[in-house]
């Protein structure tokens, strides 16, 4: 499942906020094949799986309220190897004091994989916000991500994918939303946290191996969520 809006053009390179929350995981050097998966298909195995997704808004004189969000499932199988790249990026640029800027990214990935390595992830997940020249303008940048970790492969369940498509359309719904900036960062943050809650209960019930004494192959199933806002 994959929502994005277009993008706003991309911000010049200057001094940012910036945070993320990484988890080392399996390094890789030679990677010979890269995959993604496609929207709405679950349960599928690669060799190497890579997912990267991104909001970008970017406001000025010109486009004053800019809004952009990100809303994407990876569904991997077993794998060699998982990176999940996941970025959340605003800027406010050049408005005035009498008509300030507003500019709000939000981007929510979820990744879904299985086998011996899929603890074994490596993740990024990073927002930065940026208010250029623009002393009166609401800027606010979200990263949501989550790493769902199971032994034996794993689809998320139909009523699952219904739930997190009512949240994406809550997610959107935002655009138009004329409440105070912290109060849409509140907002965001309780629906990333819906998203938790329906992916923990999936994963309870996700298929395990039998006990054989290999962590690798037999572990319980986890779900993992990094946030950072700016």
């Amino acid at each position: 499942m994959h929502h994005r809006k277009p993008r706003t053009p991309a911000a010049t390179k200057t001094t940012v906020r910036l945070g993320a929350a990484v988890t080392a995981g399996l390094a890789m050097t030679a990677l010979t094949t890269t995959a993604r998966a496609t929207p709405a298909r679950f349960g599928i195995s690669h060799d190497v799986a890579i997912a990267v997704d991104a909001a970008l808004s970017h406001a000025d004189r010109t486009h004053v309220n800019q809004f952009d969000e990100s809303f994407t499932i990876h569904a991997y199988g077993p794998s060699v190897a998982v990176t999940a790249n996941n970025r959340a990026t605003a800027v406010s640029a050049g408005c005035t004091l009498d008509n300030p800027c507003r500019s709000v990214a939000l981007s929510y990935q979820i990744v879904t994989t299985a086998g011996r390595n899929a603890r074994l992830i490596n993740a990024t997940n990073i927002s930065r916000s940026l208010n250029e020249h623009c002393p009166a303008c609401q800027t606010v940048s979200a990263a949501y991500q989550f790493i769902v970790a199971t032994p034996r492969q794993f689809t998320l369940s139909r009523q699952a994918r219904t739930e997190l498509n009512t949240i994406n359309r809550q997610v959107d719904a935002l655009r138009t939303s004329r409440l105070p900036i912290d109060q849409i960062t509140r907002q965001a943050d309780e629906l990333a946290q819906q998203v938790k809650a329906i992916l923990d209960r999936d994963a309870a019930h996700a298929p395990r191996t039998s006990s054989n004494n290999d962590p690798l192959t037999d572990f319980t199933p986890t779900v993992t969520m990094h946030r950072h806002v700016r």
